[in-house]
C-alpha cells in the first residue's frame, strides 16, 4: 500500500524531472552558441569580404605595326603588352624598343607601334572634351601648355610632354613651331605630324 507521503514523492519526481532535463538541454545549447546573432553577422561579413569586385572595363586604340590594328576592350590594370597581344602581336618590321610594355593602360589610350626606321611616337591619350586648354582653333600652345595639355596632342605621350616642358625650363619659350624639333626625340617626321596641331602664340 502506497502511503500518502510516497505518492507525493512519486508525483513530484514525475512533474519536476522533465522540466529539469529541459532546462539542462537549454543550458547545453546556450553554452554551445551563446551569441547566435554575432555568428550570423560574422558570416555575412565574410561573404561580403570574399565578394570579388569586377574590374573596370576600358577601351584602347592600337595602331601601327601590329597584326590587327583596332579598338579593343581591356580591363583596368592591364599593361601595354596586353593591348599589343590583343591586337595579335607585332608585325615582323615593328620597332618596339621605345615602348614601355609594363605601362598601365587607361581609358582612351592610343597605342602606336612604329616600324623600323620610323621615329617612334609615344603612347598618347586621346583628347577628352572639356579638359585641358587648347585654343579656339584647336591648336595647343606649346609655350604655355603643361604636360597634361601637351598630351592631348595625338602622338605626344608622357615622355615627349616632359621633354617639351623641360626644354622650356632650360631654354625659354619656343620662337616658332619649327623650334620644337630642338627637343630631344622630336625629329622632322614627328614634327610634320604635330605641326598642324601646335602654335607658339
Amino acid at each position: 500500500m502506497i502511503t500518502p507521503i510516497a505518492a507525493i514523492a512519486v508525483l513530484s519526481a514525475f512533474l519536476f524531472f522533465p522540466k529539469g532535463q529541459a532546462d539542462n538541454n537549454e543550458f547545453v545549447m546556450s553554452e554551445q552558441n551563446p551569441f547566435p546573432e554575432l555568428i550570423e553577422e560574422k558570416i555575412e561579413e565574410e561573404v561580403v569580404n570574399n565578394t570579388q569586385i569586377a574590374p573596370t572595363p576600358i577601351v584602347v586604340d592600337v595602331k601601327g605595326a601590329v597584326r590587327h590594328p583596332g579598338v579593343y576592350s581591356m580591363q583596368d590594370g592591364d599593361r601595354l603588352i596586353d593591348a599589343i597581344n590583343a591586337a595579335g602581336g607585332y608585325l615582323p618590321n615593328a620597332d618596339s624598343r621605345m615602348l614601355n610594355h609594363a605601362m598601365k593602360l587607361a581609358d582612351e589610350f592610343v597605342v602606336y607601334v612604329p616600324v623600323e626606321g620610323e621615329e617612334p611616337l609615344d603612347i598618347s591619350i586621346t583628347p577628352i572634351s572639356g579638359t585641358n586648354a587648347p585654343q579656339d582653333d584647336g591648336k595647343v600652345n606649346i609655350n604655355t601648355a603643361d604636360e597634361n595639355e601637351l598630351m592631348t596632342i595625338p602622338g605626344v605621350g608622357p615622355s615627349k610632354a616632359a621633354a617639351i616642358v623641360q626644354y622650356r625650363t632650360d631654354h625659354g619659350n619656343f620662337k616658332s613651331p619649327e623650334s620644337l624639333m630642338e627637343v630631344s626625340g622630336i625629329g622632322q617626321k614627328t614634327f610634320e605630324k604635330l605641326e598642324s596641331q601646335i602654335t607658339v602664340n
